[in-house]
């Protein structure tokens, strides 16, 4: 797996924030087509997905860690910013595939989340 980058806490806040706002554009554009209907709700650094069948997904920024964790049903995940993206520091798994594929699991549909920028 690889090292974590050593990203300065202005890196870690800028590139988390970018994280959190592409999610929640990417579930607008959703709610947009008409795809889904998942409610979002952010407080600073956490953001909270909650799904038609009243299930939640929680992303959330941990600054003195310099991760993101991420609450699903199937359980939590972090995330370390480690060569240009977020990879779990169990598996190595890329965070928007996690995401994607944890959201999917609890909409009962697919669904892809992209990285910013992608």
């Amino acid at each position: 797996m690889s090292k974590p980058s050593q990203l300065s806490d202005a890196e870690y806040h800028h590139k988390t924030q970018a994280v959190l706002a592409a999610i929640e554009a990417q579930i607008d554009a959703w709610l947009d087509e008409g795809e889904i209907d998942i409610d979002t709700h952010r407080t600073g650094g956490l953001l909270e997905l909650s799904f038609p069948n009243g299930s939640k997904i929680v992303i959330n920024t941990q600054p003195p860690l310099h991760e993101l964790w991420l609450a699903a049903r199937s359980g939590g995940f972090h995330f370390a910013y480690a060569d240009g993206v977020w990879r779990s520091t169990r598996d190595g798994a890329e965070l928007f595939s996690k995401l994607s594929q944890v959201a999917g699991d609890q909409a009962g549909q697919v669904l892809r989340f992209d990285p910013p920028g992608a």
